[in-house]
């Protein structure tokens, strides 16, 4: 099966988008998983499909599948790049969409210096609901939210971890680092990933705060590895140092592949805001095996 896609990526995390708005691909998880291999496909950390409106009110739909072949609730680099396709592409002519995910419904909206701001929606402190297993753990409280031990195996240079468990339509556990350099993601990302605590499996954050207004940040992703750039996770850790008294309101999140804005006042009723880039990098179209 040939295919088009659209390669896009937003701080350094990259997609493979896909137009379902006339017809279902029907594609399997083998065949995400061989549009995201960066030796055998096209490479990317996560697959975006775009799909007609599933109900009035909303503009479009959008899936994501990451590397893995699995599909996750939400992606907010994704989303930025989500927003810049159907713009680009003619889809849409408003500068503001509603889109349907998994995770509920969100307003990415272009704005005038060409970046995307979108409403990410409440976050989640609620173990229960991300889900997070807290059975026997004692957390310690700190500002308005709570850091939670999480034991490690053998493998990690520490025997127990110090974690905010926050949803953001994803579940992240967000530790603090005093280097985000030298933290050690490779070792401990998954690990913390595929924490039995975490039936759902969780990204990683890793938290380096420079400033009341501005941190640098890591992201393990699951399904994925480290990332150049995570948006739900930039979200994630900026609600977790506002929630621990370490941030204002709006924080500038350096990643590895660039620079995020996030907003967010404070409540569990306000939602938080993210700003970032999302480019166009190419096009093209791929033969699909039936059984990669």
């Amino acid at each position: 099966m040939q295919i088009r896609f659209t390669k896009m990526q937003g701080a350094g995390n990259d997609f493979v988008v896909l137009d379902e708005t006339r017809e279902r691909l029907g594609l399997t998880p083998a065949q995400y998983r061989f549009l995201a291999d960066r030796h055998f496909g096209v490479g990317a950390d996560q697959i975006l499909t775009v799909r007609p409106s599933p109900a009035e009110g909303i503009d479009f739909e959008y899936l994501i599948h990451n590397a893995d072949g699995g599909q996750v609730q939400q992606c907010g680099n994704g989303a930025r790049c989500f927003a810049r396709y159907v713009r680009d592409k003619g889809l849409t002519a408003k500068d503001r969409i509603r889109v349907q995910t998994m995770a509920g419904v969100i307003a990415p909206e272009l704005t005038a210096d060409g970046r995307v701001t979108v409403d990410m929606g409440r976050p989640v402190l609620d173990p229960a609901r991300l889900p997070f297993d807290t059975a026997g753990l004692v957390p310690v409280p700190q500002g308005s939210v709570q850091k939670w031990p999480l034991a490690l195996d053998g493998k990690a240079p520490q025997a127990t971890v110090m974690i905010v468990a926050v949803s953001m339509g994803n579940p992240h556990a967000v530790q603090l680092v005093d280097d985000v350099d030298s933290a050690p993601v490779a070792r401990t990302g998954p690990l913390i990933e595929g924490h039995p605590r975490f039936p759902q499996r969780v990204n990683a954050g890793y938290l380096q705060v420079v400033g009341r207004t501005e941190v640098r940040l890591r992201v393990y992703e699951r399904g994925a590895g480290e990332t150049l750039a995570c948006g739900t996770g930039a979200c994630a850790a900026v609600v977790a140092g506002i929630g621990l008294g370490l941030l204002d309101a709006r924080v500038d999140v350096h990643t590895r592949g660039g620079l995020l804005t996030i907003a967010w006042a404070g409540g569990l009723d306000d939602p938080v805001f993210m700003t970032g880039p999302a480019t166009t990098v190419f096009e093209g179209q791929i033969d699909i095996p039936e059984t990669p």
